[in-house]
């Protein structure tokens, strides 16, 4: 007979309650060490865990018999969370309201091969709800799924791309910020996680099965698939939040200040400790189940510094090298949000060598360059990959618009932030974006301001395509998608985060297939030596013209036919950009 276990340490009893629809069978766990173990229910069976002990939250005890919890480790949830203020009451049954965990059989295990990825690709970031849920080939009862994005429509979309990759924001279990239903509003990003392991039963019903079938129909098509995980904090929330796994059973996953608070530097009220090996070992757990049964090619970290806390950043934090020591995991791609907003939290640059970096550095100064307070040296600096901060090594992912923030297009169509529909009087989201709207603010039928803002978006795609390093371009950029100029739209599962598929810039698509064919067909994972930079003019580059503020661009023209067999040009004063100058 197989176990299963629990870890509630500082726990006085642990039951494993049993469901049959709404009827609970209670059975006792007995202790060992720090866990708690029973003879684990056949597969198929709902179950839920009632941790016994004292309540007192601000000595981080969260014992309440009545709060129904759920098992950190479950792979399989029978519903989703929805929110409720009684969730946080104490004495108060939650087992009405909380998801019953769903006991696996034995998971089909998928043979380790390469990853299905090189340095130097294209990321396509995908809100897997938003990109299909308008999609007018996808069928209407697929659409929002994971199994949407093994549609023929959808594959020949990513295959027009020349995408390297998907990856998928977060598909695991999630619970929705407890002032937002007072709003009327739902998390439409998926950041504020319960249980690591759990895929969401709106996103993927088919659980474990859906995602190894979808990851297996992209890898057909060459396409890898990465998945945007959460361990920074958890959907508990602050004091004030729900109590529905870690909190009830072993709050000690959260980190502590010396007097007991909670710390907070993911700015959603708790972080995750991982000075603590349990929450290390929790975490190797999850990312080798989604290798080992859905056979992922790796995954984009949130705010990853938290990850190599403890308490403050270390740059050889063990969690790096037990993922390296990992027969699963160590050639995964791994990719770092290489930020938090904790004392020291901006670690760009910092993280291990063979893993990827978000680079915001190259958005911002991307954006500065073309609106028109950067310099060109700046610019080249992140088309050449980020030498300042990567060294020789390239490990930048070159981005100019990611899920948070502006869309591109809003880029270009909004110098401020619309935010009212969040129901925070626009407060929210960045008050600098680096944004300009080209003589109007938002829709406008002037074609002037039309000429100037197509231009700007194929200068600025063509500079994100000829840059080295690995690119990532988020859904339907590609096409033009705006978000009203909402640049904090989490909270929006409308249209205004539904990829609109019927009115897109179909030229503007034909644009960027162009580009991505041109850069498929060529290695971008480190800059070629054997190049010269130029001037318009056709002059050799001096620290003179780098360094003037009125050089509009510049070219680059490789020297031999190894090197890239291209060259680029960039020109702010009649903006444009991307490969060509030595192209027929």
């Amino acid at each position: 007979m197989t176990q299963l276990s629990v870890r509630a340490p500082r726990a006085e009893g642990v039951t494993l309650c049993l469901f049959d629809g709404d009827a609970e069978t209670r059975l006792p766990m007995a202790r060992t060490g720090d866990e708690w173990v029973a003879d684990a229910p056949p597969p198929g069976t709902r179950y839920g865990l009632r941790a016994h002990g004292e309540w007192a939250p601000e000595r981080g005890l969260w014992f309440d018999p009545a709060k129904l919890l759920v098992d950190p480790r479950a792979v399989e949830l029978d519903r989703p969370f929805t929110y409720s203020p009684a969730l946080s009451a104490y004495g108060v049954d939650t087992a009405p309201l909380v998801p019953r965990a769903v006991m696996p059989g034995a998971l089909p295990e998928v043979p380790l091969r390469p990853a299905h990825f090189k340095h130097g690709g294209l990321i396509y970031e995908v809100n897997v709800r938003g990109l299909t849920m308008l999609h007018p080939d996808v069928p209407q009862e697929q659409r929002g799924t994971v199994a949407a994005l093994a549609h023929p429509a959808v594959l020949a979309h990513l295959e027009k791309l020349h995408v390297s990759a998907v990856e998928l924001m977060p598909i695991t279990a999630w619970i929705d910020e407890r002032h937002l239903p007072p709003l009327g509003l739902a998390n439409a990003w998926g950041y504020n996680p319960v249980v690591p392991m759990a895929l969401d039963p709106r996103l993927c019903p088919g659980g474990v099965a859906e995602l190894r079938e979808t990851v297996a129909a992209l890898h057909k098509r060459g396409i890898g698939v990465i998945l945007d995980l959460v361990f920074n904090h958890t959907g508990e929330s602050d004091i004030l939040g729900p109590v529905l796994g870690f909190r009830g059973l072993d709050n000690a996953a959260y980190a502590h200040a010396p007097d007991g608070t909670l710390i907070n530097d993911t700015g959603c009220g708790n972080t995750l400790d991982f000075a603590n090996p349990a929450m290390r070992a929790l975490t190797i757990a999850t990312l080798r189940h989604f290798v080992q049964h859905c056979g992922v090619d790796g995954f984009r970290f949130d705010l990853a510094t938290v990850m190599a806390r403890g308490p403050g950043f270390a740059t050889d934090a063990p969690i790096f090298a037990e993922i390296a020591a990992d027969p699963w995991l160590a050639d995964r791609i791994m990719i770092a949000e290489p930020w938090d907003i904790g004392p020291g939290g901006y670690q760009l640059g910092r993280f291990p060598p063979h893993w990827l970096e978000w680079n915001d550095r190259y958005r911002d100064d991307v954006r500065r360059f073309w609106r028109g307070d950067a310099g060109v040296g700046l610019l080249a600096t992140r088309i050449a990959g980020s030498s300042d901060l990567f060294g020789k090594d390239c490990r930048s992912v070159n981005y100019l618009a990611a899920h948070d923030g502006f869309t591109l297009a809003d880029t270009l169509a909004y110098e401020h932030r619309h935010n009212h529909a969040n129901g925070e009087d626009n407060r929210d989201g960045h008050g600098e974006n680096f944004s300009w709207n080209n003589g109007a603010e938002g829709p406008t039928d002037d074609p002037e301001v039309q000429a100037r803002r197509a231009a700007f978006a194929r200068a600025m795609l063509g500079t994100l395509f000829v840059s080295t390093g690995t690119i990532m371009l988020t859904a339907g950029d590609e096409f033009g998608r705006s978000q009203q100029g909402n640049n904090n739209a989490y909270a929006q599962d409308n249209a205004v985060t539904w990829v609109d598929w019927e009115n897109r810039d179909r030229a503007l698509e034909d644009h960027v297939a162009a580009l991505a064919a041109w850069r498929a067909a060529r290695d971008f994972a480190q800059f070629p030596d054997d190049g010269a930079w130029l001037a318009l003019d056709g002059a050799p580059m001096d620290a003179a013209r780098w360094e003037h503020p009125a050089t509009s661009g510049f070219s680059w023209h490789a020297k031999s036919e190894a090197a890239r067999s291209t060259g680029l040009k960039i020109d702010r004063a009649a903006p444009q950009a991307g490969p060509g100058v030595d192209e027929p």
